[in-house]
């Protein structure tokens, strides 16, 4: 095998708690992640040449060391003294810096590529210990589904699957730095938590309209203040027909819950008519296969 083309998916977080504020100054989190069929292509070959080559289809994008992508195939090449290089082309489709773990998923598929195309057989809990050092929502980008996600984010449990429902995506022309949405969040005795215990009685049930009804994202009481278009979207999802809409991660993207596939796609025209996002997408649950 020479080349192999892999799909990073992207996610979504159903529900997004902050605990409290560690002595390292990382957070402990508790949060309910889900993968969604938006994804970016990356077609991985190995070349005769050392080194690591990036192409992707953004001019914006980093193609060096600042790559997370870059970073995961060396991790690669170092671990396991791969001689030959790799060029990866990257198609990306995932909104950039959008709370949707665009560049841990591709660092994700690479981990997962370069195994496959060097035959290395690497089982997937030590690629997700790998990944852990590269970001930590890498080893959940491996993993995929329904998960649960604790300590900093990088401890896993599987979950029930989230029940399949069409997900409008609305992303608009801001950027969000996740460190400036963490150092400004208070957390105090008058915080308000998102009810993620309520959010796994409803996943155990397969009960979609339980699991959308305690959506809740403590974030957001950074980000929306800072950017109201947040909360416009938000609001124009719900106006829509969406059962639920939130904004994922540190932000800024809104997505928003939906029970029928039509009432999504009026949805998703009326949003791209309102101008209110830059980048608009309507797409479903992922569920990994029962095994």
């Amino acid at each position: 095998m020479n080349e192999i083309k892999v799909k990073a998916l992207a996610k979504v977080n159903l529900g997004l708690d902050i605990l409290r504020k560690r002595e390292d100054g990382y957070h402990d989190v508790r949060m309910i992640m889900q993968t969604i069929h938006l994804y970016d292509q990356l077609e991985i070959k190995k070349t005769n040449e050392p080194g690591i080559h990036i192409t992707a289809n953004l001019d914006f994008l980093p193609t060096d060391e600042n790559n997370l992508i870059y970073k995961a195939a060396k991790l690669m090449q170092d671990t396991y003294r791969l001689e030959q290089g790799v060029d990866v082309n990257l198609q990306k489709h995932i909104p950039v810096a959008a709370g949707m773990a665009g560049g841990s998923t591709d660092a994700a598929a690479v981990l997962y590529g370069m195994n496959e195309l060097f035959g290395l057989k690497l089982k997937r809990k030590k690629l997700m210990e790998l990944g852990v050092s590269i970001g930590a929502d890498v080893p959940y980008c491996l993993m995929r589904g329904t998960a649960l996600a604790e300590g900093i984010g990088e401890q896993l449990k599987s979950l029930p699957p989230m029940p399949k429902c069409p997900v409008l995506i609305a992303k608009p022309a801001v950027s969000v730095s996740t460190k400036f949405v963490y150092e400004h969040l208070k957390l105090d005795e008058n915080t308000v938590h998102p009810d993620i215990n309520a959010q796994l009685a409803a996943l155990s049930k397969g009960d979609l309209k339980g699991v959308a009804a305690h959506m809740g994202n403590l974030l957001e009481t950074v980000t929306i203040p800072a950017y109201p278009v947040i909360d416009e979207i938000k609001r124009c999802m719900l106006e829509n027909g969406a059962i639920n809409a939130m904004m994922s991660g540190s932000g800024p993207t809104v997505f928003g819950l939906f029970e029928d596939e039509g009432i999504a796609k009026k949805a998703l025209e009326t949003m791209r008519e309102t101008g209110l996002a830059k980048q608009v997408y309507l797409t479903s649950i992922y569920n990994n296969r029962r095994t």
